[in-house]
């Protein structure tokens, strides 16, 4: 099958072949003909199955017609949960809709607000947002989406995750009823579910098997933490590792993320911090120095680090423990690329002992138990202790006798 089976333009035709696309893959195969039929649309797809184009597409082909609704808000409108992925698609809407002169916009956090105002006061035809700098605009009165046509919820599921239950409630609302929308996400149960019954009406289902991925080679660890002071002695050596070129380390919080860089960065490490606080020029750099090797050290939250790719990296360490087994996949998939052998390491607390359980059962990988020489948790060491006096003590009985 090509793309010129689907019922797209032309235009979009040569811009795909333009940018090299030769044929549609499955999720672009189901979902385009169904967008361009009108329908409200739930899919299930993972990251990497080609999902951008699969929406990006029919709502430029939309974009054609004269538009529905009066007013100067845009007529399509793409959520995302992180300003990268916002970014991702919008470049990608660049390149699909060459020669077909319309205006994009992109809502994100770490972006001047000005520049963003300058924007979005133009005729745009496409918004592109997290939702949160978007209620942002929405509650200065700078966004008006009494025009949109089609709605997207792109990874509906990790935006969710992040907590824009809210964010996104109050969007939907205030979209016109006579909609068309678009719902995407790695999975369409539970709260997604939910999330879709109240945005969406009548909705086809379309459902993507995942590929089977390419085996990982990745050693997984798991050490007992007693405290913070003794996750940053243990973190301490092992980044001293001779072995380790670069590592990632996942913390819980941006607060933390930025007290352990510079905490790192006190003991002689090239280390960089990444996080939601942090603006876009910011990050960049962060992810550039790391690419180039000038940095050996990042220290991320799991929004920030979504979609690094530095093949280098061949220690990741989960200094806060991950929720959920999926957010352990998704870090310790940074490393143990480009057929490298990789190392994750996870410290645990007392509350996290049912965690590696857990991963294992979702995994089908065993994650071991181990300890550093020297800093062993404290209840190790006193199980140490205890035994050595239980020695000393048969020693002393069978010389006496």
């Amino acid at each position: 099958m090509s793309f010129s089976t689907l019922g797209l333009d032309a235009s979009l035709l040569e811009n795909l072949a333009r940018l090299g696309y030769a044929e549609p893959t499955p999720v672009q195969r189901a979902a385009i003909p169904a967008v361009l039929a009108g329908a409200d649309l739930l899919v299930s797809s993972q990251t990497g199955s080609g999902k951008t184009a699969a929406f990006v597409l029919p709502g430029l082909q939309r974009l054609r017609t004269p538009a529905k609704l009066a007013g100067k808000g845009p007529r399509m409108l793409v959520l995302t949960p992180t300003r990268e992925l916002a970014m991702q698609v919008q470049k990608a809407t660049h390149g699909y809709c060459s020669g077909l002169k319309l205006l994009t916009a992109c809502l994100v956090g770490g972006m001047p607000f000005g520049r963003q105002l300058a924007e979005i006061r133009k005729s745009v035809d496409i918004v592109i947002a997290t939702p949160g700098r978007l209620k942002d605009h929405m509650d200065r009165g700078s966004v008006d989406l009494a025009r949109v046509e089609l709605l997207v919820l792109d990874e509906a599921d990790r935006m969710l995750d992040m907590g824009f239950q809210e964010e996104l409630d109050s969007i939907v609302s205030r979209a016109p009823k006579a909609r068309q929308t678009l719902l995407f996400s790695a999975t369409l149960a539970g709260v997604v579910g939910h999330l879709a019954a109240r945005v969406t009406r009548d909705a086809q289902r379309v459902e993507i098997a995942k590929k089977a991925e390419a085996k990982l080679d990745i050693t997984q660890h798991a050490l007992m933490a007693d405290d913070e002071a003794h996750k940053g002695r243990m973190l301490d050596s092992l980044l001293r590792e001779v072995e380790v070129e670069q590592a990632l380390v996942f913390t819980a919080m941006k607060r933390t993320a930025a007290e352990l860089t510079l905490e790192l960065q006190g003991k002689g490490f090239t280390a960089g911090a990444l996080h939601g606080d942090m603006h876009q020029k910011e990050r960049t750099r962060t992810l550039n120095q790391m690419r180039q090797g000038r940095m050996r050290v990042l220290v991320a939250t799991d929004v920030a680090a979504r979609g690094i790719d530095v093949p280098a990296i061949n220690l990741v360490v989960n200094y806060d423990a991950p929720r959920l087994a999926e957010d352990y996949v998704h870090r310790i998939g940074r490393t143990g690329r480009a057929g490298r052998a990789g190392v994750a390491v996870t410290f645990l607390g007392h509350a996290d002992r049912n965690l590696v359980r857990q991963i294992e059962r979702f995994t089908g990988h065993r994650v071991s138990l181990m300890e550093i020489p020297g800093l062993e948790p404290r209840a190790r060491q006193r199980e140490q202790r205890r035994s050595e006096h239980r020695e000393h003590r048969e020693h002393r009985k069978g010389a006496a006798q």
